[in-house]
């Protein structure tokens, strides 16, 4: 049977109506579930932040981690959702967000089984619920704009990709040019590595401190360096600016929420009947 009869046969089945309530934003009941797991996913992430506070977290212990497994468990009861609704479930688990919303509830389960030491590392990784935030910019305008500067950004890539390996050779000379004339008498210069940090941490203009040149050539590649950095500031950002603007006049189209229940790529023209990747039917 194919994709359209599928679609056309049985469009009302169970199945079909929670995928478009949990996949999809064009009816009232898609954004209002967006809107809860939106709410849901900062409340989750202020408790992680929460729990990183000693001050706060110690006193309010119980109801920190009776507040974390409730909202681990509504996470979990959503995930399971999401794979019974895919029509490809294998497809949404591996895809970027199927793989981000297992990872927001596997370090939950797994405090179960590990010490108090590995459970304050493992709230980093919970802190991916956050990610999840972007599949909710679809209720706007916004996911026009994101796929505008998607495409942008994958447009200029030969060009960034040209402009990072001019900055890696530049940081491996002027690197090796400071480890020649500071290694000898200054401990921050005594490998090329040791240089080419400086030479990075100079060019992005940071700054640390940690490390300065002493001798008056030294100071001179180093201001030479600076100048050089600031410079490169504005390449990367012209050069996405200019592929945006041309993105941008032309993608006159709007965006639908739809995503393709075959391979779950979203950004699909707003009158799209099939998949503009796959070819199945929306």
């Amino acid at each position: 049977m194919s994709n359209s009869d599928y679609s056309e046969q049985s469009p009302q089945t169970w199945r079909d109506k929670w995928y478009e309530i949990i996949f999809e934003a064009d009816t009232p009941s898609g954004k209002l579930f967006d809107v809860l797991l939106l709410i849901a996913i900062l409340i989750s992430i202020l408790i992680v932040i929460l729990e990183s506070v000693s001050s706060i977290y110690l006193p309010n212990k119980v109801l920190i981690d009776i507040v974390e497994w409730i909202f681990t468990i509504l996470f979990t009861l959503e995930y399971a959702a999401r794979v019974i609704c895919a029509r490809r479930p294998l497809r949404y688990i591996f895809s970027f967000y199927g793989l981000i919303d297992l990872l927001s509830i596997i370090p939950t389960y797994l405090t179960l089984f590990m010490d108090a030491e590995t459970l304050t590392r493992l709230t980093v990784v919970r802190s991916f619920r956050l990610m999840r935030v972007f599949r909710v910019f679809k209720l706007t305008h916004m996911l026009s704009e994101a796929t505008a500067l998607r495409q942008a950004i994958w447009s200029a890539r030969s060009k960034v990709a040209v402009f990072i390996t001019f900055v890696l050779i530049a940081v491996v000379i002027v690197g090796s040019a400071m480890h020649l004339i500071e290694g000898g008498n200054n401990e921050g210069f005594n490998s090329i590595p040791q240089s080419m940090y400086w030479a990075i941490v100079t060019m992005t203009t940071v700054g640390y401190g940690d490390t300065a040149p002493t001798t008056v050539p030294g100071k001179a590649l180093a201001s030479f360096m600076m100048i050089l950095g600031y410079c490169f500031i504005i390449v990367p950002t012209g050069i996405v600016s200019a592929e945006l603007s041309q993105a941008g006049s032309g993608n006159s189209k709007k965006v639908t929420t739809q995503v393709c229940p075959e391979c779950m790529s979203e950004g699909h023209d707003f009158d799209a009947i099939h998949c503009k990747y796959c070819g199945s039917r929306l």
